[in-house]
């Protein structure tokens, strides 16, 4: 064989050789991509399960709160009004967030005045809050005779068609159907690069009272109600430092504030919504940087209501919060 026959045959061994290696590169980067994501899958399945376990022992402690006490008469489990509780699991770390609905306004009795203020608070143009306010106002109003309203024709044009209900809202979701309230909206933001902002969600609910809750309430429901930048903050810091769980303590807060402060309780009544955080534990001990929320909307059945035993019941599974 030719000297040049030869360089051929070797330019080209070392073409397939290369190419070769090439698509071997490529064969094992795609492989490590899909180990990390199938990890990166089951640990982050992993975390769901751990939230959802801290949110089953956050309801039951919740229930034995109310039946089982220290000899000195004090709580052994959870102490009416603490807005958090940390579990530490075998595989993880999780921290629930106590949220009752009281710490909410009525969707279905708040003013247009304030709801309108509420909608400014969180981001809306006043055009558009307060267009937003008299869909809202709207769709909770009963129409005598089969009357429509001007909203109604939005709301026959859209794709599926429908009619507002005319009547009190059943669920907080049914707010996504009034015209004005968008996704963003309503479940808030918390993507980079922007700062976190306050869900609609978080400030009212069809389970909101007459009062807010002192120790969880958002500050935009805060100053919806009535009370200054400075109590607000006043109010922040001294629940950061320790919550209101008492009527006498509440009291010494309500006289430094003003006439708005006489809105503000502490605790819940029945209705709940536990946030949990959990972080995976990993072999080493430490705790992993990825964090997974799944919150849950409790209903709790505690002695002297309806049904005369401790029993709780999930409204509705939240998979992230």
């Amino acid at each position: 064989m030719s000297n040049g026959k030869r360089g051929s045959a070797l330019l080209t061994v070392l073409w397939l050789t290369a190419a070769l290696a090439a698509i071997g590169l490529a064969v094992a980067s795609n492989v490590r991509g899909e180990s990390e994501r199938t990890a990166s899958g089951v640990d982050d399945t992993k975390a769901e399960l751990e939230a959802r376990g801290g949110v089953e022992r956050a309801a039951m402690r919740m229930l034995w709160s109310r039946s089982v006490a220290t000899p000195d008469g004090q709580p052994l489990f959870w102490r009416y009004g603490v807005p958090f509780m940390d579990f530490s699991f075998p595989g993880a770390e999780v921290h629930v967030d106590v949220i009752p609905e009281a710490s909410k306004l009525d969707i279905n009795t708040l003013p247009p005045e304030p709801l309108a203020r509420l909608l400014l608070l969180l981001g809306m143009p006043e055009d558009r809050a307060l267009e937003t306010t008299a869909a809202i106002v709207d769709w909770r109003t009963s129409l005598e005779g089969g009357r429509q309203s001007p909203f109604d024709a939005f709301y026959l044009s859209r794709t599926p068609s429908f009619l507002a209900r005319h009547a009190s809202f059943f669920e907080n979701e049914e707010l996504l159907l009034v015209k004005g309230i968008t996704p963003e909206l309503y479940y808030g933001s918390t993507l980079p690069p922007g700062p976190k902002r306050t869900a609609l969600r978080d400030c009212v609910s069809v389970y909101g009272g007459a009062g807010v809750d002192i120790n969880t309430a958002e500050p935009v429901v805060l100053q919806t109600i009535g009370l200054s930048p400075e109590e607000i903050n006043a109010i922040v810091g001294l629940r950061r430092v320790r919550p209101v769980t008492d009527g006498q303590q509440l009291r010494a807060v309500q006289q430094s504030l003003s006439e708005a402060g006489r809105m503000l309780r502490y605790g819940g009544v029945s209705m709940y919504t536990l946030k949990a955080t959990a972080r995976l534990r990993q072999p080493d001990g430490r705790l992993s940087d990825m964090r997974r929320t799944t919150a849950a909307l409790v209903k709790f059945d505690f002695p002297g209501g309806k049904r005369n035993f401790l029993n709780y019941e999930v409204i509705r599974w939240y998979d992230r919060y």
